[in-house]
């Protein structure tokens, strides 16, 4: 009663028809691209339909749009600027200080944020018993305090400086008091091209010895003291240039004329106090990032480099930390995204970054918060996507290569 079928028989009556297998609704490639396209067209008209209610709106309350009030006047003036400003010049001009401020104080912060987490992250490992608590203390402390009363904090400590004619003086070169930080400014003169070619130079060649350094070691096995090559090479070759030159530099001291200094360089008190409550603030998480790293490295690593007369140094430095950077590399990304989104809270103490003087003062003149907020919007988001780009890419030169 029953016959069996051999494969052929099963293949064929599986196969799908001529017809079926010949439409291109079938084809899971333009299936895909169907759908997608679908969605595509859908998200378009979502959006689209937003933002045309939004103008219609807008039109119907008299609201102006359009950007064309970067080109007016702004109008007001600004307390800190990197660029030559007057209160004639537009607000575009007020948007470039403002992302200009938001980038210094975000690159003083990665930084010293950096150098304060590694330095605790590793003084946490410490056999020096006050050592290891003053790590510990600084991350409890730091970590848990809201970033913006660490703000306000040094603010007020800044403000409790004496006035300009009473001010904190440092070898009559350094002055600090209630108007912010002065110290002298060097100026190059005929020639100091030479030297700063001969810095860049120095870079160069270092990086230069440190590749030639791995292959070699990589090829014989044996080791050669790229740290202490470097140093000379970046303090030799500048310092040769200096006497080749006759030293063609000058320092502009900051002096006290009429009720402030002038002269030299300047840093208000604002920046201050942002600079260095995003740093030790940010410090304190990148330390438990370090700590972290090194935890993740396997104990045996250690115990086997301290077998064969390794000193500490040499274990941190060759076995340890480059292991580590794998783990504390993803962190350090998210770290420095957050400082920079954290500079937004300066607008409690009126540091000028972006969000204070474009889409707080420039707002409040012109009206125009779709536009205004939609361009702060989207440099926070360039200026972080620039640093996850940089910083995956250092991920991925750090990452352990298996076979």
């Amino acid at each position: 009663m029953f016959s069996k079928k051999t494969a052929e028989q099963i293949q064929l009556e599986t196969r799908p028809s001529g017809n079926g297998a010949t439409a291109f609704y079938n084809n899971p490639k333009y299936r895909g691209w169907i759908y997608q396209s679908i969605l595509f067209v859908f998200i378009i008209g979502f959006f689209y339909s937003i933002i045309s209610n939004t103008l219609d709106n807008m039109s119907a309350q008299g609201i102006k749009s359009g950007f064309s009030f970067l080109k007016t006047s702004a109008g007001f003036d600004v307390l800190m600027s990197l660029i030559p400003f007057e209160t004639t010049d537009s607000y575009l001009r007020i948007f470039m200080i403002g992302i200009l401020n938001t980038i210094l104080v975000s690159i003083i912060g990665i930084i010293f944020s950096t150098i304060l987490g590694f330095i605790f992250g590793i003084a946490y490992f410490s056999r020096n018993w006050l050592i290891k608590q003053i790590a510990i203390v600084y991350v409890e402390i730091f970590r848990n305090i809201p970033v913006i009363l660490q703000v306000i904090f040094w603010y007020t400590v800044f403000n409790a400086l004496p006035i300009a004619r009473e001010s904190l003086n440092l070898g009559d070169a350094i002055f600090l008091n209630v108007t912010g930080l002065y110290f002298p400014l060097l100026v190059g003169e005929s020639g100091s091209g030479v030297v700063y070619g001969a810095i860049i130079a120095a870079i160069i060649a270092v990086f230069i010895v440190k590749r030639w350094a791995k292959k070699r070691q990589e090829l014989t096995g044996e080791q050669f003291p790229v740290l202490w090559s470097s140093l000379g090479i970046l303090v030799g070759l500048p310092l040769l240039a200096l006497l080749v030159t006759g030293i063609p530099f000058h320092f502009d001291y900051p002096a006290l004329r009429g009720f402030n200094f002038q002269g030299g360089v300047s840093v208000i008190p604002e920046f201050l106090s942002l600079a260095i409550a995003l740093s030790v603030y940010t410090g304190a998480f990148i330390a438990e990032a370090v700590r972290a790293g090194i935890q993740s490295v396997p104990k045996g690593q250690t115990e086997a480099a301290r077998s064969i007369g390794l000193k500490e140094s040499k274990i941190m430095s060759l076995i340890i930390v480059p292991q580590s950077m794998r783990v504390i590399t993803p962190m350090l990304n998210s770290e420095y995204q957050s400082l920079v989104k954290n500079t937004t809270i300066a607008t409690a103490i009126g540091y000028p970054e972006l969000f204070t003087i474009f889409a707080g003062s420039a707002l409040n003149q012109v009206g125009q918060a779709i536009e205004i907020m939609f361009m702060t919007l989207a440099i926070y988001f360039a200026i972080n996507m620039v640093i996850s780009l940089v910083m995956n890419h250092f991920n991925k030169r750090t990452e352990l290569s298996t076979r």
